[in-house]
């Protein structure tokens, strides 16, 4: 042998394997049974349940039926219906008063329930801040005019606000304006609103034109605006209320 003795290699330390766990013999976890083949089991959880639509279509049947109802109530109760859309949209009132005081004065009963609508909407103690009074805007001044004009024994200013009073001096204007103007009605209501002097003066001023009245003309727009009220008035009242105002 040559050299010196070797130094003995150290010993190798020898690893030991982790241990395992024993598994359980039937392969199980946590030592729980399947069940039908004896393992484990998961917990299942329940189905969401899902919402039942009968809810829903008997809502809407119910709502079907409330329409049904509702239907059969207006057909039912039409005309009544229909009467309270005219009230609301052109209102009338006091047509015995009206009927009257148009035969006395040779008058379209539509026409006076036109200037009523336009003068006051049928609302009674109206009073503008004019002075003007009554269904048919009457001024004390006019009405003492009138009172003079017609004959009249006496006359009291707080009358006006009697509808008997108002509309009987209300329909002398109309019927003088109307005199004035040849039975012009657009001349007559312009007269009625501004005046029988404006509305001669506008006339003139088309008749040296050579040319006819014409509402669109009317240099004040609020009487312009009141003719054309008062001419659309009379055509809807004559539609809708020919029993009432007498005119069949």
């Amino acid at each position: 042998m040559s050299g010196g003795a070797r130094r003995p290699r150290p010993a190798t330390a020898t690893r030991s394997a982790p241990r395992r766990s024993p598994r359980p013999a039937n392969g199980g976890r946590d030592g729980a049974s399947r069940s039908g083949n004896g393992g484990a089991s998961r917990a299942r959880r329940p189905a969401p349940q899902r919402r039942s639509s009968g809810g829903g279509l008997k809502a809407l049947l119910v709502l079907g039926a409330l329409v049904g109802l509702v239907v059969v109530a207006v057909l039912a109760f039409r005309p009544e219906v229909q009467d309270a859309v005219d009230t609301i949209r052109l209102p009338i009132g006091h047509t015995e008063l009206i009927r009257e005081q148009a035969k006395e004065k040779d008058l379209d009963p539509a026409l006076v329930a036109a200037v009523i609508y336009a003068e006051s909407r049928f609302r009674d103690n109206q009073e503008s801040s004019a002075g003007a009074m009554g269904l048919m805007q009457v001024t004390p001044e006019t009405a003492s005019d009138i009172a003079r004009e017609s004959g009249a024994s006496s006359f009291e200013v707080g009358d006006l606000h009697t509808a008997e009073v108002n509309v009987r001096y209300g329909t002398w204007r109309l019927r003088d304006m109307l005199r004035r103007f040849d039975g012009d009605v657009a001349l007559a209501a312009a007269g009625y609103n501004a005046g029988p002097g404006n509305a001669a003066k506008w006339k003139a001023e088309a008749d040296a034109k050579g040319e006819p009245f014409r509402v669109d003309e009317i240099p004040f727009p609020e009487t312009r605006h009141y003719v054309e009220k008062v001419l659309q008035a009379q055509e809807d009242y004559r539609k809708t209320y020919p029993k009432e105002l007498g005119l069949r």
